[in-house]
C-alpha cells in the first residue's frame, strides 16, 4: 500500500504546474461548496430566530399566512377561543409590520425596520434584553431597538449606550429607544424594534385593533403540545391554522426552501462546484494516464494487476482531494468572517458542515478518477513490443 501511494504520489508532483492546476480546481470547488452551504444554513438560521425565541407552545396564525414576509392577520377572537380549554396557562396576542424609521444621524434618510408589538403583561420572548427592559416599554411612543440591526439605521446602540436614549422618528412619529436587544438580521428584514401592542397601533395607525398575525399560547405544564393542537384546530374555523413551535419553524424554513428561488439557486450552484471539480480533476488523472500509458503496459506485462494501477489512480484521486481541502477549508473561514461582518448574517463554520464538504470533495476526486482509469484498461502490453 505505502509503495502504491508512494508511487502516486511520485507520478502527480512530476508535473508540478499540473498538480497545481488539479489542486486549485478542488480549492475553487471546496470554497464554493463552504460559501453556498455556510450561507443558505445562515438564511434558514436567521429566519426562524424570531421563532425560535418565541416561549409559546403552539401558534395561530391565517391560513393565508405563508411566512413572516408574508402574514395575513386574523380577529384576535379565535385566539382568546383557545382560552376555553384547560391546558392554556395563557396566550399573547402578537403584532407584525413595517414602519419607516429615520436615520437620526442623517436626518433624511428613512428605511423600512420590522415592528413586533405584543401584549407586555407576559414573557413572550426569550431574548437578550427584552425581560430587563420590558417595564419600560410602558409609556407611549417606545420602543426596544435591536442592536444587531444593519448600520443603515444609525449608531443606535452606540448613542444609547452613551446617552441612555435615542430620540428619532418611525411613520412620521417621535418615538424614543428605550433600551436594546438582540435578535439579529436576515434575508428578509434588516432590523428589528419591539414595543408594546398599545404602541405598536399607535405607530401603525392603519391597523385594526384585534387584527394580529400571531396567537402565541403557552400551555401548562405536563401538557402535551402535539395532542392540543389536534384538539385545538378541530375546535376552531377553518380561516385559521395551529402549529407546535417546531411546525411553526418548519414552516418558515419550508418557505424560505420551496417557495423562494433562493434554495434552488444555493443547490444549483453547489451542484455546479461539484462538477467543475471534478472535471478538473478527470482532465488531469486522464491526462497523467494518457501520457505514461506506456509505461502501465510495461508494469502490466511484468506481472503488475489491473487493480494495482488502478488504486494508484484512485489514491492520486484522493491526494489531490485530500491536499486540496486544506486551503479551500482555510479560505472559507476567512470569507465566513468577511461575509458575516459584511452581511451581519449568523455565517460560521460547524464541525457538521467541514465533515460533510470533506466527504464530499473526497467522493468529487474518486468520481473522476472512475471516470480517467478507463483509459488505463486500454492499455496492452502488446503495444509496447
Amino acid at each position: 500500500m505505502s509503495h502504491r501511494l508512494f508511487t502516486a504520489w511520485l507520478q502527480l508532483k512530476y508535473q508540478k504546474i499540473r498538480f497545481l492546476i488539479a489542486l486549485s480546481g478542488v480549492v475553487f470547488a471546496v470554497v464554493n461548496f463552504f460559501m453556498q452551504l455556510g450561507i443558505q444554513d445562515a438564511m434558514f438560521d436567521s429566519a426562524v430566530n424570531f421563532h425560535q425565541s418565541l416561549r409559546g407552545d403552539c401558534f395561530i396564525i391565517s391560513n393565508r399566512s405563508i411566512g413572516l414576509v408574508d402574514m395575513a392577520s386574523f380577529s384576535q377572537r379565535r385566539l382568546s377561543q383557545a382560552l376555553a380549554f384547560e391546558e392554556v396557562e395563557y396566550i399573547n396576542p402578537i403584532y407584525l409590520g413595517h414602519a419607516h424609521w429615520k436615520n437620526p444621524e442623517s436626518r433624511n434618510s428613512w428605511r423600512d425596520i420590522f415592528t413586533i408589538g405584543f401584549d407586555l403583561r407576559h414573557q413572550t420572548f426569550d431574548l437578550p434584553g427584552i425581560k430587563s427592559n420590558i417595564n419600560r416599554l410602558q409609556p407611549s411612543d417606545t420602543v426596544l431597538f435591536d442592536r444587531n440591526s444593519r448600520s443603515e439605521f444609525g449608531s443606535i446602540a452606540e448613542q444609547f449606550e452613551r446617552d441612555n436614549s435615542v430620540i428619532t422618528e418611525l411613520s412620521n412619529r417621535r418615538i424614543k429607544v428605550v433600551g436594546l436587544f438582540e435578535l439579529g438580521t436576515s434575508f428578509a428584514f434588516d432590523g428589528h424594534i419591539i414595543t408594546s401592542d398599545l404602541n405598536f397601533l399607535r405607530i401603525i395607525n392603519n391597523r385594526e385593533k384585534g387584527a394580529i398575525d400571531i396567537g402565541l399560547i403557552k400551555l401548562k405544564a405536563g401538557s402535551n403540545p402535539e395532542k392540543f393542537k389536534l384538539k385545538l384546530q378541530q375546535y376552531l374555523p377553518r380561516d385559521v391554522r395551529v402549529f407546535t413551535k417546531q411546525e411553526f419553524i418548519d414552516l418558515e424554513k419550508n418557505y424560505w426552501q420551496a417557495s423562494t428561488p433562493v434554495g434552488f439557486i444555493f443547490t444549483l450552484n453547489v451542484v455546479l462546484g461539484f462538477i467543475v471539480g471534478a472535471v478538473v480533476v478527470y482532465q488531469i488523472l486522464y491526462t497523467n494516464v494518457s501520457e505514461h500509458l506506456k509505461e502501465f503496459a510495461t508494469l502490466k506485462a511484468i506481472g503488475y494487476s489491473n487493480q494495482y494501477l488502478l488504486n494508484i489512480v484512485f489514491q492520486q484521486a484522493l491526494i489531490i482531494g485530500s491536499l486540496g481541502y486544506i486551503p479551500g477549508f482555510a479560505i472559507a473561514i476567512f470569507m465566513y468572517k468577511f461575509a458575516q461582518q459584511a452581511t451581519s448574517l449568523p455565517i460560521e463554520m460547524t464541525g457538521q458542515r467541514a465533515a460533510n464538504i470533506l466527504v464530499a470533495t473526497i467522493l468529487m476526486c474518486l468520481i473522476a478518477g472512475v471516470s480517467a482509469v478507463r483509459k488505463m484498461k486500454s492499455a496492452n502490453p502488446a503495444d509496447i513490443f
